[in-house]
């Protein structure tokens, strides 16, 4: 499915796609929404890949490190916790639906932080996932500890799973591509990456914004050229960016419009590594 095809769908389970399409490239889509309901709107198995950055629920007065000082962490009303159950109703939601839109072929990854990540990895197993692998992101340039109460916080892991099957798991992995990147062994689960550069922020900033590099990669070990690849809380668009650049097709979703136009401005600048089928 091309996503000009998503953009003028006819509306399903009551909802209108098309009335909530922020912007289009000839290969991408990004629509302004919750993502909750508008996940409804999709037809059943349309995604190859999606990857989730979900709400880690972390803006409840505390405090981290920016740039040398301490400020608060805080970073919108989307951030907050409501509470224990509350938020795993929230994850269950949005995963059960991404398990909905998501081919039998395709898989999952959702990121997160001790905060969030066991919620997701419970949800997903109710939903029958199967999890893949559990991949820790260190990153050697993380911020200092100012509390000194708890050890430094320098990783977040990332959950890869894919539709349980009654045979043979069906998903792609480009198990030699990744050998290869990694000097010819097995990759393992490990990932050591820094926090984006400078050059990821040149169109604009998002405060939880990811590596290019960790996109791409995910992009290149679980999809083959011209996948159809879902953001479902796309913040700065960086899984845009990445499947772009590897000529892949994108679908983006977001309630921030300012967040949206950021990653239109990103989209808008990068061109693919190779050819794309016309959208």
């Amino acid at each position: 499915m091309s996503v000009a095809t998503l953009a003028n769908a006819r509306a399903r389970a009551g909802i209108d796609l098309s009335s909530h399409v922020h912007a289009r490239g000839r290969d991408w889509l990004l629509y302004q929404g919750d993502s909750q309901r508008l996940l409804e709107g999709f037809e059943a198995a349309t995604f190859d890949l999606i990857f989730a950055d979900p709400p880690y629920f972390l803006s409840n007065g505390g405090t981290t490190c920016q740039s040398g000082r301490r400020v608060k962490v805080d970073k919108g009303a989307w951030d907050a916790s409501r509470g224990v159950e509350h938020d795993h109703d929230f994850t269950a939601r949005w995963l059960e639906q991404c398990h909905r839109v998501l081919k039998p072929s395709g898989t999952l990854w959702v990121s997160g932080t001790q905060h969030v990540i066991f919620n997701v990895g419970f949800a997903m197993q109710k939903l029958g996932f199967k999890i893949l692998n559990m991949v820790t992101w260190f990153k050697p340039n993380a911020s200092p500890n100012l509390a000194c109460r708890t050890f430094t916080h320098s990783t977040e892991l990332l959950i890869w799973a894919a539709p349980m099957s009654k045979g043979k798991l069906l998903h792609t992995f480009n198990y030699k591509r990744m050998k290869e990147e990694n000097g010819g062994k097995q990759m393992r689960d490990v990932w050591t990456m820094p926090t984006p550069r400078p050059s990821e922020k040149v169109h604009g900033r998002h405060p939880t914004q990811k590596p290019r590099k960790l996109l791409e990669r995910i992009v290149d070990a679980c999809t083959e050229e011209d996948a159809l690849v879902l953001d479902p809380f796309c913040g700065s668009g960086t899984t845009g960016v990445a499947a772009k650049a590897r000529s892949r097709r994108f679908v983006g979703i977001d309630l921030d419009p300012q967040y949206l136009d950021l990653t239109k401005r990103r989209l808008e600048a990068e061109a693919p590594s190779g050819p794309g089928r016309q959208a």
